[in-house]
């Protein structure tokens, strides 16, 4: 359960913003400790706003206490806008924690007007139901207090890992970021193929998801790593062996994946720019 139940303001609520604090609320965060920004809250995220209470859009100047952490997830192209109306809550005693990909740090306190303490995060959708895994770097302002504020909000939704420099952010986007559409992918095609060999289309959908939840939990719970979960299930010569002989050649997935997470991290550089 979230220890933690000090002001927090969150800014912008679409899907991981809105994934983040539906994990909070559910681990315990106190609704009545949030403050919501959001000119356009989606339709699920207003309805939690009218059943927990939850306040949005107070005015700065109205309230009563400043936000410990102030969680900004909104785009990226919209950050010059949404930034310098929030320079009043820089102060000491207040971090600032971007979850926006390829807004660097020293772009975000420059839109802040300088000497915020700021932490880049990189979470990924999975939060939302408590297995999300988040990758974070601070600059140099962040207190060790400020890191155990992170890695309790963070943790509570999934992992929390702590990067050595800022610019691994771009990689970690490309990997865990978008990874979990990735994974959507790989069940989506997978009953598509299981269809087109004649199965329902229910019934292709139902195995292929089914099977991505089972094996997605054998690397969870097993300490074996992927490649050797892998050769356990593949018998030589058998009906595996002869689709891992496609999946595994020289055009199939590794070559496909290692160009899919590097045109996903260049679009996470080119957003900086």
């Amino acid at each position: 359960m979230l220890r933690f139940n000090d002001p927090l303001m969150l800014v912008g609520a679409g899907k991981m913003g809105g994934a983040l604090l539906s994990g909070w609320l559910g681990q315990g965060l106190a609704p009545e400790s949030v403050f919501l920004r959001d000119p356009t809250p989606p339709a699920d995220i207003a309805q939690l706003v009218a059943e927990k209470g939850l306040r949005l859009n107070l005015p700065l100047d109205e309230m009563a206490v400043a936000p410990r952490i102030v969680v900004l997830a909104v785009k990226p192209q919209i950050m010059d806008t949404v930034l310098p109306d929030l320079r009043p809550l820089v102060r000491p005693g207040t971090l600032f924690l971007s979850i926006a990909a390829g807004v660097d740090l020293g772009r975000l306190d420059e839109l802040l007007g300088g000497g915020a303490a700021i932490v880049r995060a990189m979470p990924n959708t999975p939060a939302s139901v408590g297995k999300g895994i988040t990758a974070i770097f601070g600059n140099a302002l962040v207190t060790a207090d400020d890191r155990a504020v992170c890695e309790g909000l963070l943790g509570t939704v999934g992992n929390v890992v702590w990067l050595t420099q800022e610019n691994q952010i771009d990689a970690v986007t490309a990997l865990s970021g978008s990874g979990p559409a990735y994974v959507f992918a790989l069940a989506e095609t997978m009953a598509a193929a299981g269809e087109a060999l004649g199965l329902d289309p229910n019934l292709a959908a139902q195995l292929a998801r089914t099977t991505v939840v089972g094996a997605g939990a054998m690397l969870d719970v097993l300490p074996e790593d992927a490649a050797t979960l892998r050769k356990n299930v593949t018998s030589p010569g058998g009906t595996t062996a002869a689709a891992l002989d496609v999946v595994l050649g020289s055009e199939g997935l590794a070559q496909l994946m290692r160009v899919a997470m590097t045109a996903a991290r260049d679009r996470s550089r080119e957003l900086s720019k």
